[in-house]
């Protein structure tokens, strides 16, 4: 949303922590009532304070997990999937206080909580965005008009998504151009030098400017004539195809620069991803070692040859390492991985990807495939800083060689176990380069949250078994 965001913020934050607070005392309530668990003969008290840690725990993981972000709550489903995500962290984190500081809360208190909690903020959501479709000026006594300068595929790109989100209270009005592209989804208004004149004409609140660069002249003059109008003001540089991954806005020395190539994950986005994934690595690692002796025990006896399966891949940054996997293939497949890959078109020359009906996958290699256990020998790379939880699936050199220019950038941030083409369809997604415009969907996205979705979704697919061979 232009402007005001803030307001938004502080709007939906106070919403949800009033919730939030009333789904604890029901479900306190409801602990006392429902006939489950061990009989409470007397009232369940509990420390004053819980009413105040409450509220600043769900406050603490709702702003870092940045579930207030205006342009994510447009879109009711990852609204709610964020919300999810959040009240997820956020109940085991007060779990861990519990255990800590408040012993006489019960585990059941805490399922009543999680449920009620889940949906009243997901219910109230869905309640506000109805009345604000229904009755708009509920948010803003009228929309905000806003003018478009330039009708370039920028200028276009910015007028669809308007349009999608009018019940924002973002009225587009329309383009200015001097040379209007055909077919514009808005009505042209006229030439630039009518920029001032069509802004107090229309009654416009917001000026979005997307001037190619070659209209840097313009754009000045542009600027200087909006200036004195009471508008706000807003430039989208025609820079985007440069951009190769994320762009960052700084000042020195007085003057903006624009980043058109910086490391994705650096600073504490870095640290918490490093710490996250040594925590859940290492303790998947000790869970998990029974079933993974059992595992590979069951790899020996089915065929021939080690239990595990270690291949060169290419990391982060174009680094090779060796990936551990449980072995499901015959012995020496790996010689055959060029002549059974089946060609997959994409731009370029074609890349290759894996088949179903591969006959050099064992009986149990299969199953293993199906089911993804022949990766949890991969948490060692995890805990070895080679591999990451999620995160663009590691490559194999030989196909990197055939890679064109831009599907190079899937290795600016850490390869992953699992990562987001891998939890929308995984081999079955299609063509190699859908593949990586996935992976690049996800960097240019990458938040902790976004892992966090990305890893409760890999559960699914894997119970689905759907794409998996």
């Amino acid at each position: 949303m232009l402007g005001r965001r803030d307001n938004f913020s502080l709007f939906f934050l106070v919403a949800d922590l009033g919730c939030t607070l009333v789904a604890f005392q029901i479900a306190r309530w409801l602990r006392q009532v429902l006939p489950f668990g061990v009989y409470l003969d007397e009232p369940l008290y509990g420390s004053p304070l819980l009413y105040l840690v409450v509220p600043a725990v769900w406050a603490l993981v709702f702003v870092t997990l940045e579930v207030y972000t205006p342009t994510r709550a447009l879109r009711y489903l990852e609204d709610v999937g964020t919300v999810l995500v959040a009240v997820t962290t956020a109940i085991l984190l007060f779990a861990g206080i519990a255990y800590l500081f408040f012993r006489e809360l019960s585990r059941l208190l805490f399922a009543y909580f999680y449920i009620l909690d889940v949906l009243f903020l997901t219910g109230w959501r869905g309640v506000a965005r109805a009345l604000f479709r229904w009755r708009p000026g509920l948010w803003r006594r009228r929309a905000r008009r806003v003018l478009i300068i330039g009708s370039g595929p920028v200028g276009r790109q910015i007028a669809q998504a308007l349009q999608a989100y009018r019940w924002a209270q973002l009225e587009p009005v329309g383009f200015i151009d001097d040379q209007p592209a055909a077919g514009l989804s808005l009505p042209w208004l006229g030439p630039l030098s009518a920029a001032a004149r069509v802004v107090r004409a229309q009654g416009i609140d917001e000026v979005i400017i997307a001037l190619p660069l070659r209209a840097h002249t313009q754009l000045m003059e542009l600027v200087i004539a909006l200036q004195e109008l009471p508008v706000n003001i807003r430039l989208v540089p025609d820079v985007l195809d440069l951009v190769f991954i994320r762009a960052s806005v700084e000042e020195f020395a007085g003057l903006p620069l624009i980043g058109l190539r910086e490391p994705v994950i650096q600073g504490m986005d870095r640290l918490i991803k490093r710490a996250f994934d040594l925590v859940v690595a290492g303790v998947g690692l000790v869970l998990a070692s029974p079933l993974m002796l059992l595992i590979a025990l069951a790899v020996k006896l089915d065929s021939p040859g080690p239990a595990l399966f270690c291949q060169q891949r290419v990391g982060e940054g174009g680094r090779l390492f060796w990936m551990i996997k449980f072995r499901t293939m015959v012995p020496g497949a790996e010689a055959q991985e060029e002549a059974l890959a089946v060609e997959t078109e994409g731009e370029g020359p074609p890349l290759f990807a894996k088949r179903p009906d591969d006959p050099r996958i064992t009986r149990l290699g299969r199953w293993l495939r199906r089911t993804s256990l022949d990766e949890l020998p991969q948490l060692i790379n995890v805990l070895l800083g080679e591999m990451s939880l999620v995160g663009p699936r590691p490559e194999l050199p030989w196909l990197v060689e055939r890679y064109q220019p831009w599907q190079r950038k899937r290795f600016a941030v850490p390869q992953g176990i699992t990562g987001w083409w891998q939890v929308n369809g995984r081999s079955d997604r299609g063509s190699h380069d859908l593949r990586v415009e996935d992976d690049l969907y996800y960097i240019r996205n990458y938040s902790l949250l976004l892992d966090l979705r990305i890893l409760f979704k890999t559960v699914g697919s894997v119970i689905r078994g759907k794409g998996a061979y």
